[in-house]
């Protein structure tokens, strides 16, 4: 077996705003695997930019761009071509951890795909539309690159690129309290709103009655979200309120033609919630 020496390179990036709660966290979870940690903050003013340098990540900063340039920023500022792209509060369980040193022996795909597994109110998720929200996370940034819509960002997987799935759980920790969720949805529904918007889409009043329905009934019967109990109700409720919140508001848009404003401190932070927020539905826009 080869050693880490003699290991194909790897480079993990991450963005971070504000993250000294989860970052120590999320570098410890790579060290293993990581030939470099490069981290892209947008000017931190808590302690996430020191935890960073302590752990022996080279802290990179910018003024935030968008969740696609700045994830696609910092790529570019990665010095190997097979990257490890995380948000600031997730990281590697020991299952995924060892999935990823056996790839680095000789990488034979272009792109991995991972399951992630999301701590909500302190319990991981394992049922309804949240597990196994399966993430291509590990990938040669010289033929994939971020893209969708903000803040919905994804990894742009070619027809013609194979991937392949590695065993082991991307563990994340998203909102502490309902009252988490809904402000996130509150700001990340504008966020969409206004990205549909640009990208000319169009929203109708079946459109904002017919995807929230969708929405509850996919994540809490079909998916079995009911097995989580009050979160799995939550979950639900609060998707099925994300979805009526980002069409009105595209709607609104279309009648105004004035853009939603949004939260700047909550607009800069990283794009793991938003991701989720739509994930048991599919990229439904």
């Amino acid at each position: 077996m080869k050693t880490k020496q003699s290991m194909e390179l790897l480079s993990v990036v991450i963005i971070t705003y504000n993250e000294e709660k989860n970052i120590g966290r999320c570098i410890d979870s790579v060290k293993e695997v990581a030939d470099e940690i490069v981290v892209l903050d947008s000017f931190s003013t808590d302690g996430t930019v020191q935890i960073a340098e302590s752990k022996g990540a080279v802290v990179y900063r910018q003024k935030f761009i968008g969740h696609i340039g700045q994830k696609n920023k910092a790529l570019e500022l990665a010095t190997h071509n097979y990257v490890l792209s995380l948000d600031a509060d997730e990281a590697l369980d020991d299952t995924l951890r060892a999935s990823i040193l056996k790839a680095k022996q000789g990488f034979a795909f272009r792109a991995y795909k991972m399951n992630r597994c999301n701590n909500y109110r302190g319990t991981f998720i394992r049922h309804g539309g949240w597990y196994p929200d399966t993430k291509v996370r590990l990938f040669d940034k010289r033929y994939l690159r971020w893209g969708g819509y903000d803040p919905h960002d994804r990894i742009i997987v070619p027809s013609n690129v194979a991937v392949s799935h590695l065993s082991g759980d991307l563990l994340h920790y998203t909102f502490e309290t309902t009252k988490e969720h809904r402000e996130s949805n509150d700001n990340y529904s504008s966020i969409a709103a206004r990205s549909l918007y640009k990208a000319r889409k169009k929203a109708n009043w079946l459109k904002i009655i017919a995807s929230p329905a969708w929405s509850f009934m996919h994540a809490y019967f079909i998916r079995a979200g009911f097995l989580n109990g009050y979160n799995g109700l939550m979950i639900a409720y609060h998707q099925a309120r994300y979805h009526f919140l980002k069409y009105s508001k595209l709607y609104a848009l279309q009648k105004t033609k004035t853009l939603v404003p949004a939260s700047p401190s909550l607009n800069i932070q990283t794009t793991a919630n938003a991701e989720r927020l739509t994930s048991d539905v599919g990229a439904h826009v």
